[in-house]
């Protein structure tokens, strides 16, 4: 296998330049790629306020693009999938919503939010189908698919899901507690990615509590949204990375992207220098790099991803060289 590395095409859609469905201001977070024949269709999560108590509700939103993946056909202008009912694992918000086509089905698992008196928030992941295309989802039940278990007592969410081989396979993440790193500061999460499989997309079997990719940052690295994509014959997750405390202001902790390899689905070999891709000064994601979704699209491997202030000006691109 060459050398990889990823060439960055640019920041492709700012949110604050469109009318969002629910109110919804800024933030256009976690792109996640749905390819079509003739565009792409990119659901991201965005955010309204509140009016109960001023806090952000998350609610998903999507951008079609042409297959140039610049020039912007159309904004959702209606609901793609509602918040959770009351006391559900999804009343607070969606963020963010990956999504697969199943036969005639659009299959999309969600991580759901929603918020705790001791800590701030706590998640799980659904399950939503679309008959449409993927304009509208409606969820297989008001309960999560995968959530807290015995080892993963909190925080189970970010699920990226793929059919290998006839096995549904995700890669999600699982809190390995909280903790208060500062005497005057709030609790903070740190997570880790795990791995689980089903026959149906459904029913799920986790390998509990088994983190895969190894840390970098030492064991307060938390790690988050996973995505796969086989590239040469060899499966590569891209995910985000970051110190568990101090990274939302201090560009040195923040996120960044790292990458790791497996021939066999189970052991990953962490590489995140090959292909690398980093901050650019200066630029619109010159403090942190978060949130990444690899596909492919016509025979190239493009990588969505956010910047600086956690995707609040919306995403970018970068395409692969090899």
């Amino acid at each position: 296998m060459g050398a990889m590395r990823w060439n960055k095409l640019g920041k492709i859609f700012d949110p604050t330049h469109y009318k969002l469905p629910n109110d919804c201001v800024q933030f256009a977070q976690a792109p996640q790629a749905l390819v079509f024949d003739d565009f792409v269709r990119v659901y991201f999560s965005t955010r309204a306020v509140d009016p109960g108590n001023g806090k952000y509700l998350s609610h998903i939103a999507f951008v079609d693009l042409r297959k140039n993946l610049r020039e912007v056909i159309r904004v959702s202008d209606k609901t793609v999938i509602p918040l959770g009912g009351l006391g559900c694992f999804d009343e607070h918000g969606i963020f963010p919503m990956s999504v697969m086509r199943h036969g005639d089905a659009v299959y999309a698992y969600t991580c759901g939010w929603n918020r705790r008196v001791s800590v701030s928030v706590d998640t799980a992941i659904g399950l939503a189908i679309s008959r449409d295309d993927g304009l509208t989802f409606e969820r297989i039940g008001d309960g999560p698919v995968l959530a807290a278990s015995l080892h993963e007592p909190c925080l189970v969410g970010d699920g990226f899901v793929k059919l290998i081989g006839g096995v549904f396979h995700m890669w999600y993440i699982f809190g390995t507690g909280w903790k208060k790193f500062a005497a005057d500061e709030a609790p903070d999460r740190t997570y880790k990615i795990g791995h689980a499989v089903s026959s149906d997309g459904v029913e799920w079997v986790k390998e509990e509590a088994r983190q895969i990719i190894a840390n970098r940052l030492g064991a307060d690295e938390s790690q988050a949204l996973p995505t796969v994509v086989e590239i040469d014959g060899r499966q590569h997750m891209f995910f985000c990375y970051r110190h568990s405390s101090d990274f939302r202001k201090n560009k040195e902790r923040a996120y960044r992207i790292g990458h790791a390899w497996s021939d066999d689905l189970l052991n990953w070999t962490r590489d995140d220098e090959e292909p690398l891709i980093d901050v650019t000064p200066g630029d619109w994601d010159a403090e942190m790099l978060c949130y990444p979704h690899a596909f492919e699209c016509d025979g190239a491997v493009y990588l969505l991803y956010n910047g600086n202030e956690f995707g609040r000006h919306g995403f970018g691109l970068a395409v692969l060289e090899r």
